[in-house]
């Protein structure tokens, strides 16, 4: 098992993420030290809201390689940021503390000492202010100028959507061979590097039952030729029709399901597992995780979520 240090960011202030987190803590051995970036008068409005008691350590960022660490205190690397409450309106307050928390994380992965980075939910139409698709994006900007994947990770069944935080009528104009065969490339690279073997990947057409009224019909033109294309080097086969690759005798004959979009290969996906999967950016420096969940508005302050999609990911970067 590898124990080296994770660095968590909380994300978004006003989410759920802290509160799993007092979860982890309370209930889970962890034996990698955790690192948490977020604000120190954060915590503990929502450690008393919360009922949640432990002590907070203080770091200096720029000194992490001095310290002994371990989980019997929470790691803390504090950022600026002045709550009224333990819970607010999500809003563009808090951007400032978004970006400097962010901009903190990218300098520590960016010396290379730690390569394990896990980031709480952030509402993207707040922070990201439609100049990324989706924070996805907005860390691979920041250290790959190569293609990156989002991959939803479980160990029955991976999906990964060829476009992510796409509007449905821009979705056609981004299917074509690069973009289908750069997923597969990083895809097989990952599974051969953590697990030792080639995935089989089943990869979806874009239409219903791979079909279209019209002359010109994506599933023919491009995904069948490209799929073809990359046989020769993975274990790639389709089109298949989305209605029925997820039926538990369909999928089982494969590692990964790669759709053309979202929402065709995360909603089955989130339907099967619900919390017992792990949002993965292949294509970094350093392995990435988000907890496959938003930040829950509706449950704040309840204590009531389910931490186990932060568990997975914290479970996932032990083992590998």
């Amino acid at each position: 098992m590898n124990y080296s240090p994770i660095l968590i960011f909380s994300g978004e202030p006003n989410s759920v993420f802290l509160e799993i987190y007092f979860k982890i803590l309370k209930k889970k051995k962890i034996r990698s030290p955790l690192i948490l970036i977020s604000s120190e008068k954060l915590l503990k409005l929502q450690m008393m809201k919360l009922k949640f008691k432990k002590n907070i350590r203080n770091l200096d960022f720029s000194k992490l390689d001095q310290y002994k660490l371990n989980n019997s205190s929470i790691n803390l690397i504090n950022v600026k940021y002045n709550p009224k409450k333990a819970f607010e309106k999500i809003s563009p307050k808090s951007n400032l503390f978004l970006r400097s928390s962010f901009e903190i994380a990218f300098k520590i992965l960016k010396k290379g000492k730690i390569k394990k980075f896990i980031n709480g939910p952030i509402s993207k139409k707040k922070f990201l202010n439609n100049k990324y698709l989706g924070i996805t994006e907005y860390i691979s900007e920041k250290f790959s100028k190569k293609k990156t994947c989002m991959l939803i990770y479980n160990k029955e069944l991976s999906i990964a959507p060829v476009t992510t935080h796409l509007p449905i009528k821009l979705v056609s104009k981004k299917i074509n061979k690069k973009n289908i065969s750069d997923k597969v490339f990083l895809i097989n690279n990952f599974y051969v590097k953590k697990f030792g073997f080639k995935p089989k990947i089943a990869i979806l057409g874009l239409n219903p039952h791979c079909e279209s009224i019209h002359k010109y019909n994506e599933d023919d033109r491009i995904i069948k030729p490209t799929v073809k294309y990359l046989k020769a080097k993975y274990l790639v086969s389709g089109p298949y029709s989305a209605d029925t690759i997820f039926l538990k005798n369909n999928r089982k004959k494969f590692d990964v399901i790669i759709g053309m979009y979202h929402d065709q290969v995360l909603t089955p996906l989130k339907t099967l597992f619900e919390y017992d999967a792990i949002n993965l950016t292949l294509g970094l420096p350093f392995d990435r995780i988000s907890p496959d969940h938003g930040p829950n508005e509706k449950m704040l302050g309840k204590n009531i979520s389910n931490p186990l999609s932060l568990l997975r990911a914290i479970q996932f970067l032990e083992k590998n």
